[in-house]
């Protein structure tokens, strides 16, 4: 009989074989077991008894396991997903629903053992939830599906595509993958949109002495500089067209040249790209080549955005003040205010814009008191603006904000509309239909705007 004092386990999952192997790892580790085959069963079972831990199916025969997280009370279980058909969509179903982890079939005896555990220790010690993962910290739901899917994918073989706003962290996202990767070579990391045009394909691929006017040595490019390791390609959407045919021709060969080489050099590279925009939009408008997409996004990563993880808001806040304490000696604290003005701003530049408004803050603390790290919002006026950001005040049209989109955007990129467009998400001949209309409805007075 079994002790009415040890923890529970219910199983949910009408694969047979599966069942019996949970079943017995989880006798040995004490736990008195329940087996439910359906959807339906389960359900009957959660109201009959209280368990400590839920081993659920995302998939079965009468329904989605993963509709009983929104009937588990998270207070009182720990669950775990498994599942035999894994998909972003599922995992992150998974852990917004509170799961604890997410397996994926055929699961190891130790890896089943060792999740059964973890739930168990968690359930009788509930420690903090922040997670750290190569060197990024959080402990939003967010950010735990985040960290669960990097260390999914980062073993394996294939190429990533990590998208999301700028500042959100893709780069460290592109770092983590790399340190778990288990490859032995370096992590190079080169931004698609600082290096100019012409001087792109020399950098990615190298060059020869002599193949152009200046090359007075050869050049190891990144590709070769990344040997065994990891190549993060920042903003590909940037990569101007012709390159991005070039690296799809090297990728599908897995064999290139350095320019005015006539040398196969082969690729062994882990390829890792990212872009602040969304990739569909991007091979639409063209700014992307479609087939190169399908090579670079062997599998898709959003980052998601400050403002989705306000959980995390004031714990990377304090890791900033305590990283600029180590590095000046310093023992400043924020005021008492500080946690729930944080959670009070959006942060568009999301990580980017707190850490410098943390930076800022520490600098203008007084008596070791560091006020509440939050830009200032505008006092009067529509908007405020900076060179890469827009704030509007609360109260600002529509009209308003989209004319001033449009005006900062194409300053931004010279003037250049198919840029303007291709970051907006819209076609060229809409910026040019938008300046038209503007040019006729303008009117002179001190608050007109120009988008010439």
């Amino acid at each position: 009989m079994h002790d009415p004092d040890a923890p529970t386990l219910l199983v949910v999952d009408d694969d047979v074989g599966f069942v019996h192997a949970a079943a017995e790892i989880g006798r040995e580790l004490g736990f008195g077991i329940t087996i439910a085959a359906e959807l339906g069963q389960a359900r009957d079972r959660l109201h009959q008894c209280d368990y400590d831990v839920a081993l659920v199916a995302d998939e079965l025969p009468d329904g989605s396991g993963l509709a009983l997280l929104d009937e588990v009370d998270a207070r009182c279980m720990q669950t775990i997903v498994v599942s035999g058909a894994p998909t972003v969509e599922s995992a992150l179903r998974s852990f917004r629903g509170a799961a604890a982890d997410y397996l994926v079939k055929p699961v190891t005896a130790g890896g089943l053992q060792q999740a059964m555990a973890d739930c168990l220790q968690r359930r009788r010690h509930r420690p903090a939830a922040s997670v750290r993962c190569h060197g990024m910290d959080g402990a939003s739901v967010a950010f735990r599906a985040l960290v669960h899917l990097i260390d999914k994918v980062a073993p394996i073989d294939a190429a990533v595509l990590v998208h999301g706003e700028s500042g959100s962290g893709k780069e460290l996202v592109a770092r983590a993958i790399h340190d778990a990767s288990g490859r032995n070579g370096p992590f190079v990391a080169v931004n698609c949109g600082a290096v100019a045009a012409e001087l792109l394909a020399s950098q990615l691929f190298g060059h020869e002495k002599g193949s152009f006017t200046g090359a007075v040595a050869r050049h190891h490019g990144f590709l070769e500089q990344a040997a065994r390791g990891t190549l993060f390609l920042d903003e590909i959407t940037e990569m101007p067209p012709a390159l991005q045919t070039h690296l799809l021709r090297v990728l599908d060969h897995g064999a290139y040249r350095r320019l005015g080489g006539d040398t196969d050099l082969p690729v062994d590279v882990r390829i890792v790209s990212a872009t602040n925009r969304d990739p569909l939009a991007a091979v639409a408008d063209g700014s992307l080549r479609e087939d190169l997409y399908y090579r670079l996004c062997g599998f898709a990563l959003a980052v998601p955005p400050l403002r989705e993880r306000e959980d995390d808001v004031v714990l990377l806040a304090d890791a900033c003040l305590a990283e600029l304490n180590r590095r000046h000696g310093t023992a400043h604290a924020f005021t008492a205010g500080t946690p729930a003005s944080l959670r009070g701003h959006a942060w568009p530049g999301n990580v980017r814009e707190l850490r410098n408004a943390v930076l800022r803050a520490y600098v203008l603390a007084e008596d070791g008191l560091v006020q509440p790290p939050v830009p200032s919002r505008p006092a009067q006026g529509a908007l405020a603006e900076s060179e890469h950001t827009i704030t509007f005040a609360v109260g600002t049209s529509l009209e308003a904000m989209e004319r001033e989109i449009l005006r900062k955007t194409l300053q931004h990129f010279g003037n250049n509309r198919r840029r303007a467009a291709a970051a907006l998400g819209i076609t060229a001949r809409t910026i040019r239909n938008r300046l038209a209309r503007e040019r006729e409805q303008a009117r002179p007075g001190p608050e007109s705007h120009s988008l010439q």
